[in-house]
């Protein structure tokens, strides 16, 4: 999950398609309009011999704050290597306190940094 995470941040859409099972893969993918990613959190994960499932949070900016997308993704193992079948998502928007860590990934406070 971490490396397809990294592929949307970079756009690297060949890395993407090729991650992704063909079973459920679409015909193309764009991410012209993609938003600015920043960080991401696991939330939980399950693994068998082939398939698993994460849970995860990614962090993007939205105008002068802050968005999220939240999905409970399936993975399945083919010849030893892992490939996203599908994910169930929602997205809203994230309003961090002011001395909670900021979204950017900078470490600092909320109220130190974008505030």
């Amino acid at each position: 999950m971490r490396s397809r995470y990294s592929a949307f941040v970079l756009g690297l859409v060949d890395y993407l398609v090729a991650t992704w099972h063909s079973s459920t893969r679409p015909e193309t993918l764009s991410l012209e309009n993609s938003p600015d990613w920043t960080s991401l959190r696991i939330l939980g994960s399950a693994m068998s011999d082939h398939s698993g499932t994460v849970h995860f949070q990614a962090i993007y900016r939205a105008g002068k704050g802050w968005g999220y997308l939240e999905e409970h993704s399936d993975f399945v193992k083919v010849d030893g290597r892992w490939y996203y079948l599908k994910g169930n998502t929602s997205e809203g928007l994230l309003k961090p306190g002011r001395n909670e860590p900021c979204p950017c990934g900078s470490g600092k406070k909320h109220k130190a940094c974008c505030l």
